[in-house]
């Protein structure tokens, strides 16, 4: 039997090297929205808005989540080393997991708030919603800019450029609420506005969970089929089998695979038949660190796993 280990270069097609971007703006959007959230949170109070303090939790979730990105993105640059031989790549998966598991919390505070609202209706100065809320709106866009190159090649400052880009939103309908308030008196329109702003929360931070779980969990990646990459690896001339197959994701950008490749007893040249296997992994399903022990049909580890493509 062999074994061999393939650590190539290649990342998941979605990297563009945002390793490489300043966390300056990082920094910057973490200053900026502490600055709004305190100022959201005193217009709130003194104007009465539940959606007004609603915006305002969100975006002091979003500074709090922002600074942990920036931390988080700052341990993953650290290389291998021998207590971690893969790096500390997850370090970001991790924070984006604490800031989306904190903002479903806040969702589900907002949607309380917001029902005592409906059932104990309070007085609301719209003047003081609407001057919060365009303010809320300038620095939201601001962070928005600031992340925007960032978050194509992290799961982790994604999850804080999406929340910015939600606030802008919200902050846009607490000024339209305000507007209602202050010149229809519609009251209502404040919890209705709450309630909206927390069912948005809910359904972007759960779905972003499951796909930072699923990375965590070392689950196959969502757009990857076994099956196909079985019967591809399958299709190689001298090869009979593949089983004992996993495929996971050390971050976004890396997967991760380990096989037992059965040869046929008359195939020649296993190395050439390895590299060609490689280089298939590589090129089609974009899995850089490969990890393949060689069998014979004499000589098979009796594992045939969930998972078995013959040629």
């Amino acid at each position: 039997m062999g074994h061999d280990h393939h650590h190539g270069h290649g990342h998941h097609h979605h990297d563009h090297g945002t390793d490489q971007v300043s966390d300056v703006g990082l920094l910057w959007a973490v200053i900026i929205n502490f600055a709004l959230s305190i100022a959201e949170f005193a217009g709130g109070i003194f104007a009465g808005s539940m959606s007004l303090m609603a915006d305002a939790l969100h975006n002091t979730n979003d500074a709090a989540a922002l600074l942990i990105a920036y931390i988080a993105r700052k341990i993953s640059r650290r290389g291998a080393d021998r207590h971690y031989t893969f790096g500390y790549r997850r370090a970001e998966l991790i924070g984006a997991m604490i800031q989306l598991t904190a903002l479903i919390m806040v969702g589900l505070y907002l949607l309380y708030e917001a029902v005592a609202r409906f059932i104990s209706p309070e007085p609301i100065l719209g003047g003081w919603m609407m001057g919060v809320s365009v303010l809320a709106i300038v620095i939201d866009l601001g962070t928005v800019f600031l992340l925007w190159s960032m978050s194509k090649g992290s799961l982790n400052v994604r999850a804080a450029f999406l929340h910015n880009l939600t606030d802008a939103g919200a902050s846009f309908a607490v000024l339209a609420g305000g507007a209602a308030i202050y010149w229809l008196d519609w009251t209502w329109i404040d919890p209705v506005l709450t309630l909206v702003i927390a069912g948005y929360i809910l359904w972007m931070s759960v779905g972003m969970l499951k796909q930072t779980t699923r990375i965590l969990m070392e689950g196959t990646p969502a757009d990857l089929s076994l099956e196909d990459l079985a019967q591809a690896v399958a299709g190689i001339q001298g090869v009979q089998e593949l089983h004992h197959l996993h495929v996971w994701e050390l971050d976004e950008h890396h997967r991760a695979l380990e096989g037992h490749l059965v040869l046929m007893p008359e195939a020649e040249g296993r190395e050439s038949i390895r590299n060609r296997v490689k280089q298939l992994l590589h090129d089609e399903f974009h899995i850089g660190h490969c990890t393949l022990e060689i069998e014979t049909p004499a000589c098979t580890c009796g594992d045939k796993g969930h998972l078995l493509a013959q040629h």
